[in-house]
C-alpha cells in the first residue's frame, strides 16, 4: 500500500524516538538502523486509516522485533569471538535518545548498556520502556501483550537487576576529561603504580575485537593485573599501528555519556575505551575495538570539531 506523505512524515517524526528505543534494546546501532527500517515496511504494509494512535502502534511492532532479535542474538553470540559489548556512541548522536532525566542517562549508560545484557528480553524491554521513556505500566502491558501486573512485577525484577550490578558516579563533561587526561598520563607512563591508584580493587578489563582486532577472550581482573595490561595496552607499537593501519591519535572525548578515549586513524575511528568510574575509583575499563561497532562512531566523528587535539598517539 502507497504511503501519503502525511504518512511518511508521521514515521519520520516518530524516527528517533524509535531508534533511541531500539538501541537501548540491542545494544547495536546498526541492529537499532535495521529494527526501524523493518517497522517502516511494516507501517507501510499496513492499513494505516485502522491504526487508532500510530504511535503506540509503531512502538509496538518496533518492540517486539527488538524481542525476536534479542532471542535469536543470544543463541549468535554463543559462537562470538571472544567478549561481546554494546556499540558505543559518542557525545551528542541522536540515537542516544532522551537524557532530561537521571534516569534517562543512566539507561543509556555504556555500564548500563552491559548490565542489561543479563536480562532475558523482556525484563530489558519494560526496563527501558520505564525507566528510559516513562512509558505507564498500562502502556507497557499493551505493547508486550501481558498483563499490567505482570509488566510491574517484570520491572521490580530488572530493576532490582540492575541496582545489584551499579556502581556508576555520574560525572559532567568537563569532569569527563579531567578523569580521561588523568588516566591517560598513568596509563602512558610505563608504570603500573599510577594506574593502580586510579583504579578500584576489584577493577575488571575487558575488550570486543569480534575476531577481527586482537583481543583478549577473557576479562583482566583486579586492580593489578589491570594495570599490567593497561601499560601494555597504551605503549606505541609498530604491531598495534599494522593492525589500525597507522598512527593512533587518542583523544579525551564522552561516550554514552561517560569519559571515553577515542582512537582515531586519518580521520577513522578504531577504537572507543569507556571508563565506569565510582566514587571509589575506575571500576570497570571496557575498549570496543571491533571495526562494525565504530562506523556510526566514525560518521560522528568526522562531523564534529576537535579543535582540543589528541592527548598523545600510540
Amino acid at each position: 500500500m502507497a504511503l501519503s506523505m502525511s504518512d511518511v512524515d508521521r514515521f519520520e517524526a516518530a524516527r528517533p524516538r524509535l531508534e533511541a528505543i531500539a538501541y537501548r534494546l540491542l545494544g547495536s546501532a546498526g541492529d537499532a538502523e535495521d529494527a526501524v527500517q523493518e517497522t517502516f515496511l511494516r507501517w507501510q504494509a499496513a492499513d494505516i486509516g485502522r491504526i487508532e494512535v500510530p504511535e503506540a502502534w509503531l512502538t509496538k511492532v518496533l518492540t517486539n522485533f527488538c524481542l525476536n532479535q534479542l532471542t535469536s542474538a543470544r543463541a549468535r553470540r554463543e559462537t562470538y569471538v571472544g567478549q561481546w559489548l554494546p556499540e558505543p556512541l559518542l557525545d551528542g548522536d541522536a540515537m542516544l535518545g532522551p537524557a532530561d532525566t537521571a534516569e534517562q542517562r543512566e539507561s543509556v549508560s555504556y555500564a548500563v548498556l552491559v548490565l542489561l545484557e543479563r536480562l532475558s528480553p523482556k525484563e530489558r524491554a519494560v526496563y527501558v520502556l520505564r525507566e528510559a521513556f516513562g512509558y505507564p505500566h498500562r502502556e507497557i502491558a499493551e505493547i508486550l501483550d501481558i498483563t499490567e501486573a505482570a509488566g510491574q512485577q517484570i520491572h521490580h525484577r530488572a530493576k532490582k537487576h540492575v541496582a545489584e550490578g551499579k556502581a556508576r558516579t555520574e560525572v559532567d563533561g568537563a569532569a569527563a576529561r579531567r578523569i580521561v587526561e588523568e588516566f591517560l598520563e598513568a596509563a602512558t607512563s610505563g608504570r603500573t603504580e599510577p594506574l593502580v591508584r586510579l583504579l578500584t580493587q576489584d577493577a575488571v578489563a575487558v575488550g570486543d575485537g569480534g575476531g577481527k582486532i586482537p583481543a583478549r577472550a577473557k576479562a583482566f581482573e583486579g586492580a593489578i593485573a589491570v594495570a599490567t595490561f593497561l601499560r601494555g595496552l597504551f605503549k606505541p607499537s609498530k604491531a598495534k599501528r599494522a593492525y589500525v593501519g597507522g598512527v593512533p591519535e587518542v583523544y579525551a572525548t564522552t561516550a554514552n555519556g561517560g569519559p571515553a578515549i577515542v582512537a582515531v586513524v586519518d580521520g577513522r575511528v578504531v577504537g572507543i575505551t569507556c571508563l565506569e568510574v565510582t566514587a571509589e575509583g575506575i571500576l570497570a575499563v571496557r575498549s570496543q575495538v571491533n571495526p562494525d561497532k565504530l562506523v556510526r562512531a566514525t560518521r560522528r566523528w568526522a562531523a564534529t570539531d576537535h579543535a582540543e587535539g589528541p592527548l598523545c598517539t600510540l
